[in-house]
């Protein structure tokens, strides 16, 4: 079986590295395409085997199941090459989260599906979401659910929540990045500790919440319970944060849903059909 990436910027690339490192394709079975030819080019010569196809059209009519990992921008004018070259039988599975699945249905004749992917997938970790289509069954939807699950952990979701899920698995890596950061410039601000001190003390700290949340029968609420003494230095410190993280992420999910709504309305009225 060979699959197909349209688009090898960041997340397509890493899409398909990822699936070379978990052994779920050979390069013998990708194909891959950019608007860029060069960059699709140098993609297939990393991986000797992997083909690098002369344009979009050529992907789609040699694969049985290919990605669109394009931006919002680029989407119609994705759609509109190849909606004549796809198949019934084929799979199409999108990562433009503002792009619906009824527009999807609409331009192309064959089974898809919405696929939320993190950075994390990049280590064969994290969560993929997934949302299917009304076309596919529910033996091609355990499929889709096996193959996220080689570099994943797959979950299904509703459209509906994709916003929110995408942000706590998908964005939520930069976001903890950010909070992570600023926690070292404080450090390095208020008391002199180098920077090069505090990083690897951050990261390695957080590193090890990872995996006792994931694999030392830890909670969030047990883990900061476990932590902070009754009257002791943490236990102060998670005051404050109650205090003043809450507003954050209640203005940064605002922030991140009326962005969406904005993107899915422009994308909507891109797909529109004169």
């Amino acid at each position: 079986m060979k699959i197909g990436f349209i688009g090898t910027g960041s997340m397509g690339r890493t899409l398909v590295e990822a699936f070379i490192r978990a052994q779920t394709f050979r390069p013998s079975e990708i194909v891959v395409s950019n608007r860029t030819q060069s960059k699709a080019d140098q993609l297939a010569a990393k991986y000797p085997g992997m083909r690098a196809a002369q344009g979009n059209i050529e992907l789609v009519r040699e694969v049985a199941c290919f990605f669109i990992c394009v931006k919002p921008g680029e989407f119609r004018t994705v759609l509109e090459e190849i909606e004549n070259s796809v198949q019934p039988e084929q799979l199409a599975f999108s990562i433009t989260s503002p792009v619906m699945l009824e527009d999807l249905e609409n331009w192309l004749p064959c089974k898809v599906a919405k696929i939320i992917p993190s950075v994390t997938n990049q280590i064969l970790c994290g969560t993929s979401l997934y949302i299917p289509g009304s076309r596919m069954n529910e033996q091609e939807q355990n499929w889709l659910h096996q193959l996220l699950a080689t570099i994943s952990t797959p979950l299904k979701t509703d459209e509906q929540h994709t916003r929110i899920a995408s942000d706590l698995a998908s964005c939520a890596p930069a976001f903890l990045a950010k909070i992570l950061e600023q926690m070292v410039e404080a450090a390095v601000k208020k008391t002199g500790i180098p920077r090069e001190t505090a990083v690897p003390l951050v990261n390695q700290m957080a590193l090890g919440v990872g995996k006792l949340l994931t694999e030392g029968g830890y909670t969030l609420e047990t883990l900061q319970q476990r932590v902070a003494v009754p009257g002791g230095i943490t236990a102060e410190g998670l005051r404050l944060l109650d205090r003043e993280l809450s507003p954050a992420f209640e203005k940064l999910f605002h922030i991140t849903h009326d962005k969406y709504a904005d993107d899915v309305e422009k994308v909507k009225k891109s797909l529109r059909r004169d």
